[in-house]
C-alpha cells in the first residue's frame, strides 16, 4: 500500500514539475530573443555582461526554487535547471556565480535538507562551468544537459542520505523526489538546450543573410568609390544602400557636410547642408561608430522629423577619418545587434574602397608624373638631334629642311599640346610616323620602317605616348648599334576584345645577362627608361596582366608586344 501511494505522489508530483519547467521553458523562449540574452552568444564578455547573464539566470534558478512543491519538510523544485544552464553555456564564472547566488538563497529558505542542497546547487554550477570550458561547445548539446542534470540531481541526494537528519525521513524524501526531480531539471535542461540552439541557428541565418547583402552592396558600390568620396559617388551608393536594405534613409558625409541624404527626411536633411545632428557630430569626435535608437538621441533640431533611430559609422581610408555612413530607420528601438554589426562591415568595406581608390590615384599621379618626365628628358635630346640634322639639309635640299621643320613641329606639337591620358592608335601612329620621318632623314637607308595596321584598330584608345618611345628604344639599342642598320616593322591586330600591337626589330637585340631585367623599374638610361616607363603605366592603367611582353635574341632581334583591351573607354572612366 506504501509503494502505490508513492507510486501515485510521484507520478503527481512529476505532472506538476514538468508544468514548473513548462513556465520557465516560456519564459526562456521569450528571453532567447531579447538583446540581453544574446550576450551568451559572444566569444568573449565583458565584467558588466557576466554580471547580466548571473542576474538572469539566478533569476531562473531562484524562480525553480519558488515553484518547489513542499514534501515532508522539504522542497522538490526545478532550482537547478536555471545554475547547470547557466554553466554550460555561460562559462564557471557565471555558472559558479549563479551556483553561489541561489545556492544560499535555498540555504536561508530553511528546512532540515537546505544545507545540503544549497551546496547540491553551488557544485553543480561549478560542475557545469567545468564541462563547459573542457568541451567549449558553441552550442551544447541537449543530450550533455540531461546527462548533467541528472548527475547534479543523484549527487543532490546522496548529500541529503548521508547529512541530512533523521535517516529515515531523508531516505523516504529521496525516494520521492529523486525521479521526479531528475525528469523534471532534465527535461527543462533539455529544453533550454534547444532553445538556445535555435535562437543561435536563427542568429546564424540572419548573420548569413546579413553578410551576403553586404557583399552585394560591396559589388556594387565598388565601380563609384573608384572616383573617390564625393556627392557624385556618395549618392550613387546611397541609393545602392537604400534599395538593398531595410533603412528609411541613407546618407553620407565628408568632415563638415552632407554629400547625399537618400529616402525620409531630405527636406531638412538636404546635400550640401553642413552636419548639424549630434549623433553625427559625436561619430565625428570619437571616431567610433555611434548609435540612436529614438529621435531625441539623433539630435534633429526638426520636431516633425519622420527619422526615429539611427547609425552612424565613420568612415577611413589610411587610418585617417574622412566622413561617415548614416542609416536611418523610421521606427524606434528599431536596431538589432546585426544591424549595428551590418552596418560597422559595411564601413569597414567601404574605407577598403576609399583606400584601393586612393591607391590608384596615386599611381595615376606618378604615372602622369613618370610621363611628364619623360618627355622632359627626350624632347631636348631629339630636338637637337633633329635640329642638326635640319641645318645639313638647309644648303643641300631646302626643300627637304622645310619638310623635316613640318615633321618636327609637328612632333612636338602632338607631344605637348595635350593633356589627354588617351589618344586613337591612329594619332599615336602619327606621332610615331613625324619620328621616324626625322630620323630616316639622319641615318638614311640604314633605317628601314614596315608597318601592317588593321583599319579596324586605329579608333581604339591607348595610353599617349606609348609606342614612341618603344619605337625610339629600337632605333636607337637595336638597328643603330649595327654598322648596317635594320628594319622595324609594326604590326596591328583585333584579337578578341584586344588589339595586339607587335614592334620588331633585326637589330643587335638584348644582352642576355640584363634580359629579364630590362622592365624593371629605375632599370637603363635615356630611350631605356621609355621601355619601363611605358609598361608601368600600362600595368597601372590596365593591370598587371597587360604588361610589355619582350622577346629578344641577342644579335638576331627584339620584339615588344602589348595588348589594349578594346573596351579601354570602359576601363579609363570606371
Amino acid at each position: 500500500m506504501e509503494n502505490t501511494t508513492i507510486e501515485v505522489l510521484d507520478k503527481n508530483l512529476s505532472i506538476i514539475l514538468v508544468q514548473r519547467i513548462a513556465i520557465i521553458a516560456v519564459f526562456a523562449y521569450v528571453l532567447s530573443h531579447t538583446q540581453a540574452f544574446r550576450l551568451i552568444f559572444k566569444k568573449n564578455t565583458t565584467v558588466r555582461e557576466k554580471l547580466i547573464l548571473v542576474f538572469i539566470f539566478s533569476l531562473i534558478s531562484i524562480a525553480g526554487t519558488y515553484f518547489g512543491i513542499p514534501i515532508e519538510g522539504a522542497l522538490a523544485n526545478v532550482r537547478d535547471t536555471g545554475t547547470i544552464v547557466a554553466g554550460l553555456l555561460a562559462g564557471p564564472v557565471v555558472g559558479t556565480a549563479v551556483g553561489l547566488i541561489s545556492g544560499i538563497h535555498r540555504i536561508f529558505l530553511g528546512g532540515y535538507t537546505a544545507l545540503q542542497c544549497g551546496i547540491a546547487t553551488l557544485l553543480g554550477g561549478i560542475l557545469a562551468g567545468y564541462i563547459h570550458k573542457r568541451t567549449k561547445p558553441k552550442a551544447p548539446e541537449w543530450i550533455t544537459g540531461i546527462i548533467t542534470g541528472i548527475g547534479v540531481i543523484l549527487l543532490s541526494m546522496g548529500l541529503i542520505i548521508l547529512f541530512a537528519k533523521p535517516y529515515e525521513t531523508a531516505l523516504s524524501l529521496v525516494k520521492q523526489i529523486t525521479i521526479p526531480m531528475a525528469m523534471a531539471n532534465s527535461l527543462g535542461i533539455a529544453i533550454f538546450m534547444i532553445i538556445i540552439h535555435n535562437a543561435r541557428e536563427h542568429q546564424t541565418k540572419i548573420a548569413a543573410l546579413q553578410t551576403h547583402r553586404a557583399l552585394r552592396i560591396a559589388n556594387v558600390t565598388l565601380p563609384h568609390f573608384r572616383q573617390g568620396l564625393n556627392s557624385l559617388s556618395a549618392e550613387k551608393v546611397a541609393v545602392n544602400i537604400l534599395s538593398m536594405t531595410s533603412a528609411a534613409a541613407v546618407a553620407i558625409t565628408d568632415l563638415e557636410r552632407v554629400l547625399t541624404h537618400i529616402g525620409l527626411g531630405n527636406d531638412h536633411h538636404a546635400k550640401g547642408m553642413p552636419i548639424f545632428t549630434k549623433l553625427t557630430k559625436a561619430c565625428l569626435a570619437q571616431g567610433q561608430i555611434t548609435v540612436a535608437q529614438s529621435q531625441k538621441e539623433i539630435g534633429c533640431t526638426v520636431s516633425s522629423c519622420p527619422l526615429k533611430s539611427a547609425i552612424v559609422v565613420p568612415l577611413y581610408c589610411r587610418d585617417e577619418l574622412v566622413g561617415t555612413l548614416k542609416m536611418y530607420y523610421a521606427h524606434e528601438e528599431a536596431l538589432t545587434a546585426l544591424d549595428i554589426e551590418f552596418a560597422q562591415g559595411l564601413g569597414q568595406v567601404f574605407g577598403t574602397q576609399l583606400e584601393l581608390s586612393a591607391l590608384q590615384h596615386k599611381a595615376e599621379l606618378a604615372a602622369k608624373a613618370e610621363l611628364k618626365a619623360l618627355r622632359a628628358q627626350i624632347n631636348p635630346h631629339f630636338l637637337f638631334n633633329s635640329l642638326n640634322t635640319i641645318v645639313s639639309f638647309c644648303r643641300t635640299n631646302p626643300d627637304k629642311a622645310r619638310k623635316l621643320l613640318i615633321e618636327l613641329s609637328e612632333f612636338f606639337r602632338r607631344s605637348l599640346k595635350t593633356a589627354r591620358d588617351f589618344v586613337t592608335l591612329k594619332e599615336e601612329l602619327e606621332h610615331v610616323d613625324s619620328y621616324l620621318t626625322l630620323e630616316q632623314a639622319r641615318f638614311g637607308d640604314r633605317l628601314i620602317i614596315e608597318q601592317d595596321v588593321a583599319p579596324d584598330t586605329l579608333a581604339i584608345l591607348i595610353p599617349t605616348f606609348t609606342l614612341q618611345p618603344l619605337v625610339e628604344n629600337a632605333v636607337k639599342h637595336g638597328l643603330l648599334a649595327k654598322a648596317d642598320g635594320g628594319t622595324i616593322h609594326i604590326v596591328a591586330k583585333t584579337i578578341g576584345r584586344h588589339v595586339e600591337i607587335v614592334i620588331t626589330d633585326n637589330g643587335q637585340g638584348i644582352p642576355s645577362a640584363i634580359q629579364e631585367h630590362v622592365l624593371e623599374p629605375g632599370f637603363g638610361k635615356g630611350a631605356g627608361v621609355g621601355l619601363t616607363n611605358v609598361n608601368e603605366r600600362l600595368k597601372a592603367i590596365y593591370g598587371i596582366k597587360y604588361a610589355l611582353t619582350i622577346h629578344s635574341v641577342e644579335g638576331q632581334g627584339t620584339t615588344v608586344l602589348l595588348h589594349i583591351p578594346i573596351d579601354a573607354e570602359v576601363v579609363v572612366n570606371g
